[in-house]
């Protein structure tokens, strides 16, 4: 695999440390699959993200309603109580947010409130008004590869050749953005690991990666916790799923296999092992050959 550890592309305004960022979940929810419920109360939330923070996190991205498989959607409203708080508090503080909706309103109101980026899972599908806002408001975007929501996405986990298809799918979805005036320069795209997608579906999306990078756009791989890791990682014996907080070693291993790749930004439910691989595999990157560091020499040293 080329190790470049250096990321393809990235987006004007946000951190430029020249290896992959690393964002920090932060899931304000009470049904998320990995820890819903957990940071549902703002104080909770608010406290978890200077958590994230303190680990290293470069950005953090909240999100009100969960797109774990099956999940329901919560109303606007509802969705909107949720993460506005926390945005406005973490952003106040001075912290790097991303805004995880698939809802114009709440793009716009938690803009608004200080996030500096949308990270739609539906690539603007869900919402008509969504890259509209984008445009106006000229923040960055990510734009994933989707299908359908949460309750019925996997009924369309169907592929010829799944790496194919998916980047020709996000192609598409980029050019919609562009027509609606989004800077192609604000402008990510993300897989969507899981999202439609079954476990094979998502090794060969990891492994086809420099297909994703011929967007010509800055990547974002959000594998963490996923339950692909969970099965891969299942009890030989009994064939039972390792449960979700203990897949952060694999989750890290995938983060740093896509850094070493070139992604630009890989999500992270334990930011302090992730930023420390992304950190190794830039470091490995920029190394240079053996011939030109004198390894060839013998070491004074063990």
């Amino acid at each position: 695999m080329r190790v470049s550890g250096v990321p393809t592309a990235y987006l004007p305004g946000l951190p430029q440390p020249r290896r992959a960022l690393v964002m920090g979940v932060l899931n304000v929810t009470p049904d998320s699959f990995s820890d819903g419920g957990q940071w549902l109360e703002p104080d909770k939330a608010i406290a978890h993200g200077h958590e994230l923070l303190a680990e290293g996190a470069d950005l953090l991205d909240v999100g009100g309603e969960s797109t774990r498989p099956g999940a329901d959607r919560p109303s606007e409203e509802e969705e909107l109580a949720r993460v506005l708080p926390v945005v406005r508090a973490l952003a106040g503080a001075g912290a790097l947010v991303s805004v995880d909706t698939m809802r114009s309103r709440v793009a716009q109101e938690t803009v608004e409130a200080g996030a500096v980026m949308v990270n739609d899972v539906s690539g603007g599908l869900a919402d008509p008004r969504m890259l509209p806002f984008v445009a106006a408001a000229g923040v960055p975007y990510i734009c994933m590869h989707w299908r359908a929501h949460a309750a019925q996405m996997q009924r369309h986990a169907t592929y010829d050749d799944v790496v194919e298809t998916v980047v020709s799918e996000l192609s598409d979805r980029l050019a919609a953005a562009e027509a609606a005036g989004v800077a192609p320069e604000l402008l990510a795209v993300d897989p969507g690991l899981g999202f439609a997608k079954t476990g094979e579906h998502n090794w060969a999306l990891l492994a086809g990666f420099d297909r994703l990078a011929s967007l010509g756009r800055p990547v974002l791989i959000a594998a963490s916790r996923k339950t692909f890791l969970g099965n891969l990682l299942a009890d030989p014996e009994t064939g039972q799923r390792r449960r979700t907080v203990d897949r952060d070693d694999a989750s890290a291993a995938v983060a740093v296999l896509a850094a070493a790749a070139g992604a630009w930004c890989v999500r992270s439910h334990a930011v302090r092992p992730t930023l420390d691989g992304v950190k190794v595999a830039a470091a490995w990157g920029a190394a240079p050959a053996g011939h030109e560091t004198g390894r060839d020499r013998p070491e004074s040293h063990p």
